[in-house]
């Protein structure tokens, strides 16, 4: 199932990143793009690029994890380009360290933005695209939602969450002609260190160290992503690293969890790094 010609789309998350990313993936398209972002002025910056690329966008201050903000996010694309065909719940940030040591402010701070963002973007929207009998919802996770990599918890379980929820819809919305995807990618190099809190500065240095090792561009993963989303593929894992957790936590998730306890004891993951 293709994306409709000149498509209707909301990112949310689009002032940088991914989502500035895919925005102007979009405007290849000759798409129309409602740019959501916290930050307006980054917004409004993919906003002219979008026009700049050839598509026709309007910038939106957007706070996801108020459902008033979603809400009047849906409303505005209807205002402004007649409809919707495409919804990338893309806003994201990260939280690093163990369990106990982590603030709870923290696992609050980033459950808020990273699981109810989405779930908000999908309360709102699902019910438009099942009504029309078509549309498309790619929701932003990561294969930390599958790896489950130690002092991570937070990430984590946010984008565990962000996975089974798009696995629900893949069903329920799928008999009315509604494509879900879940986006798992690994390290890439994006903007996601900017805002991510950790009372460990090595956590920081290792998360720095993965993302500069990356061949990857957030421009291949956003284009991988809508061809995935096209495909009616349910988890699309762009990067070879990625497929291979899944496939081994698949085969023998028992013998997967132990050897991430092995790593850790060895200190692995500091050594790679």
């Amino acid at each position: 199932m293709k994306l409709p010609e000149f498509p209707r789309a909301v990112v949310t998350g689009g002032g940088s990143g991914l989502g500035r990313a895919i925005c102007l993936a979009l405007a290849e398209r000759r798409g129309r793009v409602l740019v959501a972002d916290v930050n307006l002025e980054g917004a409004e910056e993919t906003a002219r690029l979008v026009e700049a690329a050839g598509g026709r966008a309007v910038a939106m201050r957007v706070d996801v994890g108020e459902i008033a903000d979603v809400e009047a996010m849906a409303e505005s694309i209807r205002r402004a380009f007649g409809g919707v065909d495409l919804l990338v719940n893309n806003a994201g940030v990260a939280v690093a360290g163990e369990v106990g040591e982590v603030p709870l402010e923290d696992w609050h701070w980033i459950l808020r933005i990273n699981l109810m963002g989405v779930v908000h973007g999908c309360h709102v929207f699902a019910p438009i695209f099942k009504a029309q009998k078509s549309g498309f919802i790619l929701n932003v996770a990561s294969n930390a939602g599958i790896a489950s990599l130690p002092e991570m918890a937070p990430y984590n379980v946010s984008k565990a969450a962000v996975i089974a929820l798009s696995e629900t819809l893949y069903s329920e919305l799928g008999a009315s002609g509604v494509a879900v995807s879940a986006l798992c990618p690994t390290f890439f190099k994006t903007n996601l260190l900017s805002t991510m809190r950790s009372s460990d500065e090595l956590q920081r240095k290792k998360a720095q160290a993965f993302f500069e090792r990356s061949k990857i561009t957030a421009e291949e993963v956003a284009r991988i992503a809508l061809e995935g989303l096209e495909a009616g593929e349910p988890i699309i894992i762009p990067q070879a690293d990625g497929n291979l957790v899944h496939a081994l936590k698949r085969l023998s998730p028992q013998l997967y969890l132990k050897l991430l306890r092995f790593g850790k004891r060895r200190g692995l993951t500091d050594k790679l790094a």
